[in-house]
């Protein structure tokens, strides 16, 4: 029981090591959905595993013992994990839930705010132009989302210019990156180790959308171009406005994502030639996940054995 309960709770730190080099190597679509899956998948997992440790050391005490009609001395005598370890599991447990649940709170009320904020911007279309001498581009979720754009921005780019800026914000947009991005930090808020997955995909959706533009024009030097070029513009801006927290845009650089890849990691990957499919680093992957999984769900089903068996007794 001890593999099956540990096992858990290591996999997140050796995915934290490897996060980074997936979300460069892997294509950015396939790096976006197995970052995204894995920090889902593990913090589950870690959550099972501290959940059987926290409940064979609550199951000691006399007083639940007997609630639960369970012999302690049963429990205390087949199960090898110390009051102390068990202690700090529930800890741990109660402490990473109260943070994902605040994560999941801010997030929801990031993606309400942001839906009420599209709605109410001016004009029929998906385009919104702000009039603000500031360089700015991004996309807000909604039913329709919105891509919003200042003038200070289009003013920086040409046409062609501007038309990838659209093309990247509608990327974002139309593959729902921003619930990608939720989905891994709520995994990071439930079990810290997963962080780096976090970050890791705040820059793979902007790679994303930056292949997407790529394709879209068949152009991956003149996208490079506009990724930098933007960059600059907004590097010598004055102070911004406030900006949804639910937003996406060219640079990556909002509120709720501080941690995004910086943009010379892009534009040096979209120089590169275009990314190939990888199968060893996804089937690794695969394989931590499943292990982790089917970890979690043994030390589960050996919680059950075993309190069946402190039942009995």
């Amino acid at each position: 029981m001890q593999l099956a309960m540990f096992l858990p709770l290591l996999c997140p730190v050796l995915a934290g090591v490897f996060a980074r080099p997936l979300g460069n190597r892997l294509e950015p679509r396939a790096a976006t959905w197995t970052l995204t899956i894995s920090a889902v998948v593990l913090a589950a997992a870690s959550w099972v595993a501290l959940a059987v440790l926290a409940l064979t050391g609550l199951a000691r005490i006399p007083l639940v013992a007997d609630l639960g009609h369970w012999s302690a001395a049963v429990i205390q005598h087949n199960d090898p994990v110390s009051l102390g370890i068990a202690a700090a599991a529930g800890l741990l447990l109660v402490v990473t839930a109260a943070t994902a649940v605040r994560m999941l709170w801010r997030r929801l009320r990031a993606l309400l705010a942001a839906g009420l904020d599209a709605a109410c911007m001016p004009g029929p279309d998906q385009l919104a132009v702000m009039e603000d001498p500031a360089p700015d581009a991004y996309a807000i979720p909604g039913l329709p989302g919105r891509i919003v754009v200042s003038t200070g921005m289009l003013s920086s780019l040409d046409t062609t210019e501007r038309d990838i800026l659209l093309a990247h914000e509608r990327a974002h947009l139309t593959a729902h990156h921003y619930l990608f991005v939720a989905s891994a930090q709520l995994g990071a808020a439930a079990n810290p180790f997963l962080r780096p997955l976090a970050t890791a995909v705040t820059y793979t959706v902007e790679r994303w959308a930056d292949e997407h533009a790529a394709t879209v024009f068949g152009d991956r030097h003149r996208v490079a171009r506009t990724v930098g070029k933007a960059a600059l513009a907004t590097k010598h801006a004055p102070a911004r406005r406030r900006i949804p927290a639910a937003a996406l845009g060219l640079i990556g650089r909002r509120d709720a994502l501080k941690s995004a890849g910086p943009v010379p990691r892009r534009v040096a990957a979209l120089l590169a030639p275009p990314p190939e499919l990888r199968l060893l680093p996804l089937a690794a992957t695969a394989v931590v996940l499943i292990a982790a999984g089917l970890s979690a769900f043994d030390a589960a089903r050996d919680l059950h054995l075993l309190l069946e068996l402190a039942g009995a007794g």
